[in-house]
């Protein structure tokens, strides 16, 4: 709405396609409403230790940071989740909006993010790029998931030092 207050832009575990047509959808769609109805009936908790198995990278799972993640899910309610869900779904296709990207972006994203993979923020670099943008990095963190703040800090904080700096 404002582009010229954004100095620098980070698109983090992110994504900008619409809810895809067809099976793919429907997929979608009916896996975030059994999630939501886990939700509802078990609270936030029990849908987060379903959610998370793919959120976070495999070596986490049963950690101290998967243990954060549920806690962070626990402050939330259904009724904000249900919210989100609709979000997602009913999601615009934002990926217009990348060419008129003027600003110094980075594109950052964990190696084994299940949810917004690697090859999705490579599509957002390259586009980026053919917008014209010159000063654009892509950020894979390597044993990271979905979560990447949380799982590996100090390389998200590094890849934004860096970015920072340009």
């Amino acid at each position: 709405l404002a582009p010229h207050r954004v100095d620098r832009l980070a698109l983090l575990d992110t994504g900008t396609h619409t809810l895809p047509a067809g099976a793919a959808g429907e997929k979608e769609r009916q896996g975030r409403m059994a999630l939501l109805d886990l939700a509802k009936q078990k609270g936030m908790r029990a849908m987060g230790q379903q959610w998370g198995q793919g959120m976070v990278h495999p070596s986490r799972l049963n950690s101290d940071v998967f243990e954060a993640v549920l806690k962070m899910l626990e402050r939330g309610s259904a009724a904000q989740f249900e919210a989100q869900i609709n979000a997602l779904l009913t999601r615009p296709d934002a990926a217009p909006v990348l060419s008129t990207i003027t600003c110094p972006t980075l594109v950052l994203c964990g190696r084994e993010d299940g949810w917004s993979p690697p090859a999705q923020h490579e599509a957002m670099y390259q586009a980026l790029k053919a917008g014209g943008l010159a000063q654009v990095a892509l950020v894979i963190i390597e044993r990271c998931g979905h979560m990447c703040t949380m799982e590996q800090p100090q390389a998200v904080n590094q890849a934004l030092l860096e970015w920072l700096n340009v």
